[in-house]
């Protein structure tokens, strides 16, 4: 089986890097816009020219009024419309993928399984420092853990110690 072109242009590196809203790490204005517009020329879709020409919406509260986050900023959304079609292509994009790599291996199991093998293989060392590390970051933290409490204990104790060796303080004591 020879490789489709679609799948060679999306292993290709992008050339332009844009800054702008992103829906699913996909830009709004640079990529989802114009091949919407372009769906709707063709009459693969009928997404209304308002969602096209208005992608970006103030979120609402259910009684009318400007929904706000935590940092105090007005909350923007995609319109539903717009949502609703890009989730769409991104699950049909998802099982594109999962049906390429399906095909592959059926069509080539031996290199598909060898491949499979040689990256697992590849990634145990990666694997084991990471358990590792992991296992090191625990352990410094329970020690810290320990300390801290063995410090708490001793201030408490010398606490203690102080208020028992001031006079009128251990009589207060007692007799409470």
């Amino acid at each position: 089986m020879q490789t489709p072109n679609y799948v060679k242009t999306l292993l290709e590196p992008a050339t332009r890097k844009t800054a702008s809203r992103k829906v699913w790490s996909i830009d709004l204005e640079g990529v989802w816009l114009p091949f919407f517009t372009a769906t709707n020329v063709q009459g693969d879709t009928a997404i209304s020219r308002e969602a096209l020409g208005a992608p970006l919406r103030l979120a609402k509260q259910k009684d009318g009024t400007v929904k706000f986050s935590a940092t105090g900023r007005p909350v923007i959304r995609v319109v539903a419309e717009l949502s609703d079609q890009i989730r769409i292509v991104r699950e049909n994009f998802t099982a594109s993928l999962v049906n390429y790599a399906g095909t592959v291996a059926k069509q080539n199991p031996d290199g598909y399984k060898s491949e499979v093998e040689a990256c697992q293989k590849a990634g145990q060392p990666i694997v084991a420092q990471t358990n590792l590390d992991i296992e090191m970051a625990i352990a410094k933290a329970n020690e810290q853990f320990r300390m801290a409490e063995a410090i708490e204990k001793a201030a408490s104790d010398a606490v203690e110690k102080v208020e028992e060796t001031i006079p009128g303080k251990a009589m207060a004591g007692a007799v409470a």
